[in-house]
């Protein structure tokens, strides 16, 4: 067989593999290493190609970065920032219709710029949010769909895990990734929040809550509100003034924006010896699962490379007069469908290493594209079967709920169709990316 063929086969292996239930991690080393065997007819070539990938893709400094904003957000989330920031939301916005949602979508983008972590934000203010929105009369789809779409707001805000993990995929810069993501994640809030306002006035069976929801609102002074807000603000100014001013680089902020949440959840204390234990074994695990996938990434990477797919398919679409948009376009097709299925991290891992090399020929800006694909791997936390966030959510509500899984989905339904309209927004106005940089 040719090496193309190779490659090929190996991609159809490899989606079998996952669609059977393999991990996504197994499935990519597995195939990559038995193509790489294949491709070169020696056992002992390929596992050297194996230990080197391995070696390579994790010594590097800039991974560094995984595990220290993981436990920033993890600290954040244990210490209250999301409650206190909900709270001071409410307050704001209590007498606006529909106001608990749009509240929670506010409390929910400066929650993403200290946490990053989409699944974090979703736990966060099912626990918070959902209860208070409950009790206000909204209808339990949209309590817990309010949620879910918003809380994808902590992959496209800055920081976030996924512009990190896209950056080392595609050896861009993190930082000019972070200062991309400001002005569509800040676009995405505001589009969820007028979103919100016009369900209030056109379906207002939709959302239920129509009654006024400040007049149980507990008063806070403004002295109150600022003593809340005041952690938050140091926080993300400490993290991404650092970054954007460029006194440390993205990992150095990481450090700094851990050590800070530290101290910010000692001072309020809020983090027993118990908790503050469980955040570092969930840190733990969260890096060591998004490590192993760098490392089948890497080894995948190669193997394309070996094979030499990535350029044949990239001739292939310049011979054929194929423009950069509509290879955009075919990725973001892709990537929607692989999200009915398959988890962020998974669909990146698999589809950058085909798909980049592609437009680097076709001189696409793979800044913008970054945000273009985040975008679009998100729209996959809110879509069935697999909607990662709704998961998350039904598992945050617990046994006893009365909410069902098609319920949440129902709720996020229209946060989707709104994701979808930013992106076209972003796709069409590339500005909208890298006007900052």
């Amino acid at each position: 067989m040719s090496g193309i063929e190779i490659a090929f086969g190996s991609i159809a292996l490899m989606l079998v593999l996952i669609y059977s239930g393999m991990h996504v991690a197994v499935a990519l080393i597995a195939t990559s290493f038995g193509g790489v065997w294949l491709l070169r007819g020696n056992f002992d070539l390929a596992a050297d190609m194996m230990v080197v990938a391995f070696k390579d893709s994790i010594t590097d400094q800039l991974f560094g970065v995984v595990p220290l904003f993981v436990l920033m957000g993890l600290v954040v989330s244990v210490s209250g920032i999301g409650r206190d920031t909900f709270d001071v939301a409410q307050q704001g916005l209590r007498r606006l219709r529909g106001g608990l949602g749009v509240a929670t979508v506010a409390a929910n983008a400066i929650f993403a710029a200290i946490t990053g972590i989409s699944i974090a934000s979703a736990a966060v203010f099912t626990k918070v949010a959902v209860p208070e929105m409950r009790r206000h009369g909204y209808t339990p789809h949209f309590s817990v769909g309010v949620v879910a779409g918003s809380s994808v707001l902590g992959m496209l805000i800055p920081p976030s895990l996924l512009f990190i993990l896209y950056g080392i995929l595609t050896e861009q810069s993190v930082g000019s990734l972070f200062i991309a993501g400001v002005i569509p994640g800040l676009l995405l809030a505001t589009v969820f929040a007028v979103g919100i306002v016009l369900m209030g006035y056109l379906t207002p069976q939709f959302i239920g809550g129509m009654q006024d929801d400040g007049e149980e609102a507990l008063s806070m002074s403004a002295a109150e509100a600022t003593g809340k807000l005041l952690p938050i603000v140091v926080l993300v100014a400490l993290v991404l003034g650092g970054i954007y001013g460029g006194v440390f680089t993205p990992t150095e902020a990481g450090a700094v924006g851990a050590a800070g949440a530290l101290v910010l959840a000692i001072g309020k204390r809020r983090l027993s010896w118990n908790n503050f234990w469980q955040v570092l074994v969930q840190t733990g695990h969260t890096t060591a699962a998004i490590c192993f996938l760098i490392m089948g990434a890497s080894l995948y990477s190669r193997m394309l490379a070996f094979s030499g797919l990535p350029g044949w398919l990239s001739n292939a679409a310049i011979d054929g007069g194929y423009s950069a948009n509509g290879v955009v376009l075919a990725m973001i097709a892709v990537m929607v469908i692989l999200g009915t299925i398959l988890d962020s991290s998974s669909i990146l891992l698999l589809v950058l290493p085909i798909v980049v090399p592609i437009l680097t020929g076709l001189h696409v800006d793979l800044i913008w594209l970054g945000v273009i694909t985040i975008l679009a791997v998100e729209v996959g936390l809110l879509t069935p079967p697999f909607g990662i966030a709704v998961y998350v959510i039904k598992s945050t509500l617990g046994p006893d709920t009365d909410v069902s899984l098609g319920q949440i989905f129902l709720g996020a339904a229209p946060f989707a169709l709104m994701m979808f309209l930013v992106l076209g927004l972003v796709f069409l106005f590339p500005a909208l990316a890298t006007v900052l940089l």
